[in-house]
């Protein structure tokens, strides 16, 4: 199990290290014996996280369900935390049981998520259930056949931004779901495990080179420069629905 002492070795930065125990405090402290692993992804865990840019992404996992009072224990970590380390951009928090993770349906979510994603920092690390993945076609429709839904989804969250820093945060969202949905369509043909937003739409630009304006105006999103909502939308309008037809076109091809 690992322990605070071992945070380290994950190769976080040190600013983030203070951040991840004052976490691991208040999920123990408010979880008690309810709480059985914690598991950090994204820029935090592999290290590129930025400063006032990057958000920290948790997995927690639980022995028995706690819907009632869930929203807002996470309302005030996040809060506790953003209050305490100012640089980091907010908490987003994913939840599940133990039965949900190591059940067999989970196999190619939770599985891969935990798997391939994460890395263990509090508790019995349940990726261990799991076995090597290879990167294919039913991992990429697996986490993006629903492209044209999140479209819809993120097209909504930009539109209801009230301040600059919510949308700023949105388009952000947007630009790292468009981008790893675009490389989950060349996934089973390069066959590598790529995060890093900026380098999945450079590998699959390998395959899709026509998209080379689109791939540029993603990454320019991904920075702190405020994009005007029509472009930022007409963007996701145009991209979203071209990938999801993308989508189906593979799907078909391949099954």
């Amino acid at each position: 199990m690992p322990t605070p002492n071992s945070l380290p070795l994950l190769n976080f930065q040190p600013e983030y290290i203070d951040v991840v125990h004052d976490l691991l405090a208040c999920l123990k402290a408010s979880l008690k014996d309810n709480l059985h692993s914690v598991y950090i992804y994204g820029s935090v865990a592999q290290g590129r996280a930025k400063p006032g840019v990057s958000n920290l992404d948790v997995v927690v996992v639980t022995y028995r369900p706690f819907s009632n009072g869930k929203t807002s224990l996470f309302n005030s970590i996040n809060w506790r935390i953003q209050k305490a380390f100012p640089f980091v951009r907010g908490i987003a928090i994913r939840t599940a049981i133990v039965e949900q993770v190591v059940s067999i349906d989970a196999l190619f979510t939770w599985g891969f998520l935990l798997k391939q994603c994460c890395h263990n920092i509090y508790g019995d690390d349940l990726a261990e259930c799991f076995g090597d993945y290879i990167p294919s076609w039913e991992i990429s429709k697996q986490w993006n056949m629903d492209i044209a839904e999140c479209s819809v989804a993120l097209r909504h969250q930009i539109a209801q931004a009230m301040t600059e820093g919510e949308q700023l945060v949105a388009q952000r969202e947007m630009a790292k779901k468009l981008l790893r949905a675009a490389y989950g369509l060349v996934l089973h043909k390069h066959k590598r495990w790529i995060d890093d937003p900026l380098e999945c739409g450079a590998q699959f630009l390998a395959y899709f080179p026509e998209r080379q304006q689109t791939i540029e105006r993603l990454g320019i999103l991904l920075g702190t420069r405020l994009i005007p909502k029509r472009s930022v939308v007409g963007l996701l309008d145009e991209f979203g629905p071209w990938m999801a037809n993308e989508y189906k076109k593979t799907e078909f091809r391949i099954g």
